[in-house]
């Protein structure tokens, strides 16, 4: 099966401007049969797809549950979750990397960063102002890296299959497409047999030798910026923050209640 790993949809994600519905027929036209919907901490592209489109259309292709988490400190990271399972907080940006690590593996789930040697903020590898200890030491905790990235360049994509055989994790591929030309640049090769999140967890923690790949979209926003995306880095830097500000009421009443039932069970995964 042939997916596509990175994933935003007009749905779920602010700058994202493909409806499913087109997300879809475009992966099917480029001989996809699945994608793992990834959008900016929120699960609303994939609700759209279970509220109005399941059993309706599409019976021969398969969607998943993701999420494009922003964390406090360390950028992007790509979660899923068992399909039985609803965890509000990652819909709340702004918790720390540690904090995100602890709560997605108490509940069953598995994440990886995305385009991890890509820009600064956005990028766990290249994020400043962290000790390279600390990055090593969280790196073990990691089940996947995003090892090639539609959007990111040779370079970046490179480095990022490194790490994933440095540190012996398995790498996925997708197409982070934002825009329709994008679509299905990126893919991941996994087994027919998988119809679940659940079951997509279980084959990435087996740590297989996945096959990837897909082409370079030379149209994305950085492009077209050229050395003036230092100023949109510098905008996410601070937009990241004011968010992660706004949201702290609400991510610290789910991160209490989160908290207790992680302590409680007294597994090593104190908050």
């Amino acid at each position: 099966m042939k997916i596509d790993m990175h994933c935003h949809t007009t749905e779920g994600s602010v700058d994202g401007h493909v409806p499913l519905i087109q997300y879809i027929e475009k992966l099917i036209e480029r001989g996809f049969g699945a994608m793992l919907v990834t959008d900016h901490d929120s699960y609303s592209g994939y609700n759209y797809w279970k509220d109005h489109i399941q059993g309706k259309r599409y019976s021969d292709f398969k969607v998943f549950k993701g999420i494009e988490y922003d964390t406090y400190d360390y950028g992007h990271f790509i979660v899923i979750m068992p399909e039985d399972r609803n965890v509000p907080i990652l819909e709340k940006r702004g918790l720390t990397l540690r904090k995100l690590v602890k709560i997605v593996h108490y509940y069953g789930g598995i994440l990886g960063p995305a385009h991890p040697c890509g820009e600064p903020f956005l990028s766990f590898y290249n994020t400043k102002f962290r000790l390279r200890g600390e990055k090593d030491m969280l790196l073990k905790n990691f089940d996947f890296i995003e090892i090639y990235n539609a959007c990111e360049s040779t370079k970046s994509n490179t480095a990022a299959k490194r790490l994933a055989v440095q540190y012996k994790v398995p790498g996925i591929a997708g197409s982070d497409a934002h825009s329709i030309g994008c679509v299905g640049m990126g893919f991941t090769r996994i087994p027919e047999e998988i119809g679940k999140e659940s079951e997509l967890i279980e084959y990435l923690k087996s740590k297989p030798r996945m096959r990837y790949g897909g082409a370079r979209y030379r149209h994305t926003t950085k492009d077209r910026l050229g050395k003036w995306n230092k100023g949109l880095i510098a905008f996410y830097f601070f937009y990241n923050k004011a968010t992660a500000l706004f949201n702290y009421p609400k991510r610290f009443m789910l991160l209490h209640k989160v908290a207790g039932r992680i302590n409680e069970q007294n597994q090593g995964y104190s908050l």
